[in-house]
């Protein structure tokens, strides 16, 4: 921004003064220069890379607004970037890929934990049968048609159990949550202390004293797998039966631009209902689009900002003070007046916007129906030459594309997309409607309506981490009023939890006869 200075009275320079002059602005660079240096040794200036561009294209990041025209109204700046960053945000980087790291080592030792009591509870039974025949086999009796039945009951109620807990415990993770769920790490203590008790019982009545009856040494290994049979259906019930009536409408606002879902849940804790809100966002919200927020940001700011008035000659002159204080009640009262009527500046600057969005969006139909049409008689023409000439969907993508790129463009600047779509993916997503015959109309949806957050890019949305914040502990249940967010980079999620309501409904009996009646004529006489 230009600063106009005006400067009164009179001023006198000797050649002293003026090699003073020159001596201080020397003084004064050298003391620019150290302090440039002092700050250099203080923070760490890291210029973010330029994403993938669309066209010749950049990406809108924070507060920056684009032209329409920026391909032709583009000038450089050079200079120090505003992403810095200090000693103190070096070492919290740090700490939380440390923390990360944590994070993985404790998923590993997790799993690790888990395969060892899943070994220990299916080579138990195998064990009960095993041991007698290699201590004391020639104290034994014989097994007979009972005894050798149950051995099939026990081989196949072990792989039962086998498939029925690597359906429900040896999963994908979905998620690393912050705390260790509950239901699950009871489980696992019921099913050692379990074993371990039958561990104990085994030892002290049958291999000390060397049983003799195998088949009641049977009859208790088909004991074990049936109890553990039981623990399973009880975690089915705990881990996923138990959450599937709702108790819950938890509202979910997004702190930036106020989008705002409501979701129906179950009995969770706080950090599994976290974690299905995280689920829901990703398919319901629309993406997160910075830019868009950018424009209004700016308006204020031209809005708010007042006019400075300054006063050269200092305090001592009376006369130009006054006039300077005259001057400066009169600006401030123009530009009251002037926020006075900022409402209808924002209401012809969104007619305006809104006409110039319609005006690109005719551009781009027209001059997608125009490929499309292209594309068709292209076809035509293929059928006829030979199978060796026939294009692919990829190079028709690309030979239609440069003619609606133009428009394609515009219509994403206009509407702040150009970032959620490089040219790569467009040129795909082409070939992907190509290839599945699909209509003018079907391509321009994924542009013309912002879709869900999945549907661009992962790199324009996938948060390695979000971070819970809740007052209460986040292994404690979701009870009416609970208030925890969820925060990301760019934005965070604020979660209002309220209960459903207990539903009080009355029957009313209607008796069918009440509705009949009767229909009585009466003949009228003639006059």
């Amino acid at each position: 921004m230009d600063t106009e200075s005006t400067y009164s009275g009179y001023s006198y320079y000797s050649g002293r003064s003026r090699g003073s002059h020159r001596h201080g602005e020397r003084s004064r660079d050298r003391h620019k220069v150290r302090s440039k240096d002092s700050r250099s040794e203080k923070s760490v200036t890291i210029n973010t890379p330029p994403a993938e561009p669309l066209l010749g294209d950049s990406v809108v990041r924070g507060e920056q607004v684009q032209d329409d025209n920026w391909g032709e109204t583009t000038t450089a700046i050079t200079g120090t970037s505003e992403h810095s960053l200090s000693q103190e945000d070096i070492v919290r980087i740090t700490k939380d890929l440390e923390d990360s790291v944590g994070l993985d080592c404790r998923r590993y030792f997790t799993l690790t934990l888990a395969v060892i009591l899943g070994l220990l509870v299916f080579l138990t039974p195998i064990a009960f049968l095993v041991l007698p025949h290699l201590l004391w086999p020639e104290k034994l009796q014989s097994c007979g048609t009972a005894c050798e039945g149950l051995f099939i009951s026990v081989a196949f109620k072990l792989l039962i159990l086998l498939l029925a807990v690597w359906a429900l415990f040896f999963r994908p993770p979905r998620a690393g949550l912050p705390r260790v769920f509950l239901f699950r790490a009871l489980l696992a203590v019921l099913v050692l202390l379990f074993v371990v008790s039958y561990w104990l019982f085994y030892g002290v009545r049958i291999l000390d004293s060397q049983d003799d009856n195998y088949q009641g040494i049977v009859q208790y290994a088909v004991s074990l797998v049936d109890a553990l049979l039981f623990i399973h259906y009880l975690a089915i019930v705990l881990l996923e039966l138990r959450q599937l009536q709702p108790c819950f409408s938890l509202c979910v606002t997004r702190s930036t631009d106020g989008e705002t879902k409501h979701y129906n849940l179950g009995q969770l804790s706080i950090q599994r209902a976290a974690l299905a809100i995280i689920e829901h966002y990703y398919c319901d919200f629309p993406v997160h689009n910075p830019a868009l927020l950018s424009a209004s940001k700016s308006r204020a700011a031209k809005h708010l900002a007042g006019l400075k008035v300054y006063n050269v000659d200092g305090p001592g002159n009376n006369a130009a003070a006054g006039l300077a204080h005259s001057q400066s009640r009169a600006m401030i009262a123009a530009a009251a007046r002037r926020r006075d009527s900022s409402h209808n500046e924002l209401y012809y600057e969104e007619a305006e916007h809104e006409r110039r969005v319609r005006k690109r969006k005719a551009r781009l139909v027209v001059a997608v129906e125009e490929a499309f049409t292209h594309i068709k008689r292209m076809q035509e023409e293929e059928q006829k030459k030979a199978p060796s000439d026939v294009m692919d969907p990829r190079e028709a993508a690309q030979a239609i594309f440069p003619s609606m790129a133009r428009a394609l463009q515009k219509y994403l600047r206009t509407t702040k997309q150009q970032h959620c779509h490089s040219m790569e993916s467009i040129q795909q997503h082409l070939a992907f409607c190509i290839t599945n015959n699909m209509t003018p109309k079907a391509f321009l949806e994924s542009y013309l309506n912002p879709g869900p957050t999945l549907q661009y890019s992962r790199d324009h949305w996938l948060a390695r981490q979000w971070t819970l914040i809740s007052e209460a502990a986040v292994t404690s249940s979701l009870k009416d009023g609970t208030i925890f967010l969820l925060k990301c980079v760019d934005f965070s999620l604020v979660v209002t939890c309220k209960k459903i309501p207990y539903i009080q409904m009355s029957e009313e009996y209607i008796d069918p006869k009440s509705h009949k009646f009767v229909l009585r004529l009466q003949s009228e006489t003639s006059v």
